[in-house]
């Protein structure tokens, strides 16, 4: 499975993006997707993941409530609605596949085997 992750831009403290994440080669069924961000000088941390049944959807705390997580299977394609965005959330974010396993596990970057090159998100204060 190949990731092609887009979306990310410059914008102002307060503002929306969303991120697109588009699958070949194979298909986001049975897989958990997320997102991880990078920022400059941090390690990667974990955004957001979610099954095919959304009520298997994670989040990091510092974006609960502001960000949300979609995908269309039809499409193979995943989406991160970003609003209410923050100076602190700059960073390079990352798409990124790994077969289904525990719930416990999702976020956990080592575990996913399928990366989207990163996309640059920078909110301006």
């Amino acid at each position: 499975v190949q990731l092609q992750a887009s979306g990310g831009g410059l914008v102002q403290a307060g503002d929306s993006l969303r991120l697109s994440c588009a699958a070949s080669g194979g298909t986001f069924s049975g897989y958990d997707v997320g997102w991880f961000r990078q920022a400059p000088g941090k390690e990667r941390e974990f955004v957001t993941a979610t099954r095919p049944n959304p009520i298997y959807t994670r989040y990091a705390d510092s974006v609960k409530g502001r960000f949300t997580v979609s995908r269309d299977n039809a499409k193979n394609t995943m989406y991160l609605q970003m609003n209410s965005l923050k100076p602190e959330d700059t960073a390079a974010y990352y798409c990124a596949a790994k077969p289904r396993g525990p719930l416990t596990a999702m976020g956990i970057s080592a575990l996913y085997n399928y990366w989207g090159q990163g996309t640059q998100v920078t909110v301006s204060s």
